[in-house]
């Protein structure tokens, strides 16, 4: 049997902005490994009338409520109140979770438990309950009239932790099939000359599915097919992966994985290379990206942040011959700053940015969106040429980061530095 799951995130932060719903995001991907279908999200706030009125639409329309948020201590924290209201159950005082609760504080926190705390002890009568080693709210799930109703709390750390220990062993109970995706991970096409590429194919597709989710100067296919169990999904999707990436070859950089920074470290790592950074207009975009990976230590020597033109004579070594004639945007300045980079920090190969991220020109008059990207290798220089446009300033940056970790897979895989 196929199911239909709802996610409802209770809270006013998440209203307001002043939170993102990252947990609908990570349940929704969480079940799709279980077999379940997720269709819709629904975000209500601090407020049982409105909450009870989102439960009755969902109940309607799902098998599978997933709440999130609503269980800590305080006035306003009624989630379980609600649902139990709505579909005629009684909180019950569960003994052995509020002494779970007391020795949480006396360990963790150091202090005896308030007690306000008590009624997180209380849940529905006749649920599974669902323990937090990571924090105080425990969750629950029960089943009324087939819909099954799951409570999460809403801290990150902690709904994670729920989910994985608890609430998917209890989903994969209730499903015969699992949904198994894998993304084909893209740079250099945009969404729209993809999608006219693909649209017949993906038009008449239905089990396995193909799909197009678009980032910047990025497109991620993502592959899913549902079966009976895992092997033989992966058997339906083996020939769809195989049949795309040929069909779109060197455009595509990787299968599941998280980002083309990663590419990189990976082939850095294997073939045992170093690299450096100089940046301008990026402001170390590209050395922020490589640095949060594990590891990084092993491949990545340092860079430079050299965002005026002094710096990039004095710390880089462009020549000012070169700043004066070309411009500090131009692709001499860019090939100067990977090969200063490249000699200051010792590393084998180099890559830089410089452009004009904008709102305005340069004071050369050079226009919104120009970016050159270098590359400097012991097979010589290179230099990519970009015109993003006139995009928002922090787009223009992320586009060119991209671009600068395209260049540097490119030749590490032996493939041209420019885009076909």
């Amino acid at each position: 049997m196929s199911h239909t799951a709802e996610i409802i995130a209770v809270g006013t932060e998440l209203l307001l902005g002043n939170i993102v719903n990252t947990n609908a995001r990570d349940i929704s991907q969480a079940l799709s490994a279980v077999g379940v279908n997720v269709f819709w999200h629904t975000v209500v706030g601090d407020n049982p009338a409105r909450l009870k009125d989102a439960l009755d639409i969902a109940r309607r329309r799902a098998d599978i409520i997933i709440t999130t948020g609503g269980l800590g201590p305080t006035y306003d924290d009624l989630t379980k109140q609600t649902i139990c209201e709505a579909f005629g159950r009684k909180l019950v005082l569960h003994q052995d979770i509020l002494d779970n609760i007391r020795a949480y504080f006396e360990k963790n926190v150091h202090m005896a438990m308030p007690e306000n705390n008590v009624q997180q002890a209380e849940l529905p009568e006749d649920c599974t309950v669902f323990g937090n080693p990571v924090g105080t709210a425990p969750g629950c799930a029960f089943e009324t009239g087939g819909i099954h109703v799951l409570m999460l709390p809403g801290p990150p750390f902690e709904m994670l932790t729920m989910l994985r220990d608890h609430a998917l062993p209890y989903l994969r109970g209730l499903s015969s099939e699992v949904i198994v995706s894998h993304d084909i991970m893209t740079f250099g096409l945009g969404e729209s000359p993809m999608e006219e590429l693909l649209r017949e194919k993906m038009s008449h597709m239905e089990n396995p599915s193909l799909a197009t989710y678009a980032k910047p100067s990025e497109v991620r296919l993502r592959a899913t097919a549902k079966a009976a169990g895992r092997e033989e999904a992966e058997a339906m999707l083996a020939p769809v992966v195989e049949e795309i990436t040929a069909l779109l070859g060197d455009v595509v950089y990787g299968i599941d994985v998280p980002g083309l920074e990663n590419v990189c470290m990976d082939l850095l790592k294997k073939q045992g290379r170093t690299f450096a950074t100089a940046e301008s207009c990026t402001g170390g975009r590209i050395a922020e990206r490589i640095t949060a990976l594990p590891g990084a230590s092993a491949v990545y020597r340092g860079g430079a942040v050299s965002y005026w033109t002094s710096v990039k004579a004095r710390v880089l070594g462009v020549p000012q011959e070169i700043l004066d004639t070309c411009g500090a945007v131009s692709e001499e300045t860019a090939r100067a700053m990977a090969e200063g980079a490249r000699t200051i920090t010792g590393a084998e190969i180099a890559v830089s940015v410089t452009g004009v991220a904008g709102p305005d020109p340069d004071e050369r008059g050079v226009p919104v969106g120009i970016v050159y990207i270098g590359l400097a290798t012991p097979d010589g220089t290179f230099c990519r040429p970009c015109d993003f446009g006139k995009r928002r300033r922090d787009r223009i940056q992320d586009l060119a980061a991209n671009h600068a970790f395209d260049v540097l897979r490119r030749y590490l895989t032996g493939l041209p530095i420019q885009i076909r």
